[in-house]
């Protein structure tokens, strides 16, 4: 008798459905001197030539997903590929892509002392574009549009980034390997887009086990004009936050 799955495999048509590609893009936030920054690429091939957009391509017959993005992340940047990465999400509207049905999967990569970009590859330019620019704040300029999708994808990766501030250790992926609690509340400050109350922000840390631990040292030197020394703190064990740290109910977008 033969075996109905091979059967099944042997008469199957590829063509009895329409074609559907599919691309990866990569939303990767760092900080530069203390403001939070995108990386974009301008495009030098149609469709959308000389537009910005997020770095990405197709994804080969013999890669998986993830893969991908890391490769066209390194092709068109030249970034590290040796770099964690966690899935965004698909994004699969039928008129995303002019050139035919095309399903994207988005990821999100969020790491401290990212290197200049260079372009390669159908990039034309490659460069780390601070969110204020593109949309994320009040009182900044008109927002560069983006090619594709890419304005939807790298809000839901700028929301995803916004949130795991709340709840996991996130933060000190920012930061160098000891820092301050000033600097601390300066990566919340800047991704939240909101001022937090020093005092308020430094019990909150302090009251969650794991989060940062104190390293007995201070800084160098103090803050300002005869200002105090710091006190110096690095990442704790934690990697998810017990209490959480939520956003204040104004943040702003």
């Amino acid at each position: 008798m033969p075996d109905p799955e091979e059967t099944f495999l042997a008469e199957y048509d590829p063509a009895a459905f329409p074609p559907v590609a599919v691309t990866v893009d990569v939303v990767a936030l760092t900080m530069r001197e203390g403001v939070p920054v995108a990386l974009l690429i301008r495009r030098g091939v149609p469709p959308f030539q000389g537009a910005w957009a997020l770095p990405g391509g197709f994804v080969h017959a013999d890669e998986d997903l993830a893969t991908a993005a890391l490769r066209e992340l390194g092709e068109e940047t030249r970034l590290p590929s040796d770099v964690h990465i966690e899935q965004l999400g698909g994004y699969g509207s039928p008129t995303r892509d002019p050139r035919m049905r095309v399903v994207s999967i988005a990821y999100l990569l969020l790491a401290a002392d990212l290197p200049d970009p260079r372009p390669g590859t159908d990039a034309a330019e490659a460069a780390w574009v601070p969110l204020r620019e593109l949309g994320f704040g009040t009182g900044g300029p008109t927002p560069r549009p983006l090619a594709f999708d890419h304005a939807a994808i790298l809000a839901d990766g700028v929301e995803r980034a916004r949130s795991k501030l709340e709840y996991t250790a996130l933060a000190t992926a920012f930061l160098p390997a000891e820092f301050t609690m000033a600097g601390l509340r300066e990566v919340y400050e800047a991704l939240w887009n909101v001022p937090l109350h020093a005092a308020n922000f430094h019990r909150k840390v302090l009251s969650v086990p794991g989060f940062v631990v104190d390293t007995g040292r201070l800084t160098a030197q103090g803050g300002g004009r005869g200002g105090r020394r710091a006190r110096l703190y690095r990442a704790g064990d934690a990697t998810s936050l017990h209490p959480a740290l939520l956003r204040p109910a104004g943040e702003e977008s």
